[in-house]
C-alpha cells in the first residue's frame, strides 16, 4: 500500500512540477493554471527552502493562522528509500472558527482542510510553493454559503496567498 501511494503522489507531483517551467528571474514569479487549479509560486533564489520555510511560519503567525501540521515527505520518502530526495514539505494551516463554520454549512467543506501549501525543489533545485486555488464562488454559490462567510474564506485565501509571497522572498 506505501509502495502504490508513493507511486501515485510521485505521478500527481510530477504533473505539478512539469506544468510550469521554472524561472531564474530575481523576483518570485507566480503563475495560475485554469486547468489545474494549482497556484505556484517559485521561491526566490537568494532564499533557502528553510528560509521561505521559517518565513511562512511567522507570517502565519502575524496572520493568525495556526500551522496545524508540517509534513516532511521528502524526509519520510528518504527514510523508506535509504535515497536523498529533493525537498517536499506540505505545510498546513487553519483558522479554526471558519473551518467549524464551513462544516457547519456543510460537511463537505472538511475536504479542503486544512489549507495545505506545498514546497517543492524541482530537479533543478528551484523552489517553489504551491497551493491549491478553490474556486470560492462558485462553491459557496452551490453550497449556498452565508456572504459573511464567503468574505472570510476570502480572508483566509488572501491570507494563503500573503504567506506564500512572504515565504517566496524570505520576508519575515
Amino acid at each position: 500500500m506505501r509502495t502504490t501511494f508513493l507511486a501515485v503522489f510521485g505521478v500527481v507531483l510530477s504533473a505539478l512540477l512539469l506544468s510550469v517551467p521554472a524561472s531564474r528571474a530575481a523576483e518570485p514569479k507566480a503563475s495560475q493554471s485554469a486547468q489545474t487549479d494549482v497556484y505556484k509560486m517559485t521561491i526566490d533564489r537568494s532564499v533557502s527552502l528553510s528560509e521561505a520555510a521559517e518565513s511562512m511560519r511567522l507570517r502565519a503567525n502575524a496572520l493568525n493562522l495556526q500551522l496545524v501540521a508540517e509534513l516532511p515527505l521528502s524526509k519520510q520518502v528518504e527514510a523508506i528509500t535509504g535515497q536523498p530526495q529533493r525537498t517536499i514539505t506540505i505545510f498546513q494551516f487553519c483558522d479554526a472558527v471558519t473551518a467549524k463554520e464551513l462544516i457547519d454549512v456543510n460537511l463537505d467543506f472538511a475536504v479542503f482542510m486544512p489549507c495545505r501549501i506545498a514546497m517543492i525543489e524541482d530537479a533543478s533545485g528551484q523552489g517553489w510553493l504551491v497551493m491549491m486555488d478553490v474556486n470560492v464562488d462558485a462553491i459557496a454559490k452551490e453550497m449556498r454559503v452565508p456572504q459573511a462567510l464567503k468574505d472570510r474564506i476570502n480572508a483566509v485565501r488572501n491570507s494563503l496567498l500573503e504567506i506564500m509571497r512572504a515565504g517566496a522572498r524570505g520576508e519575515l
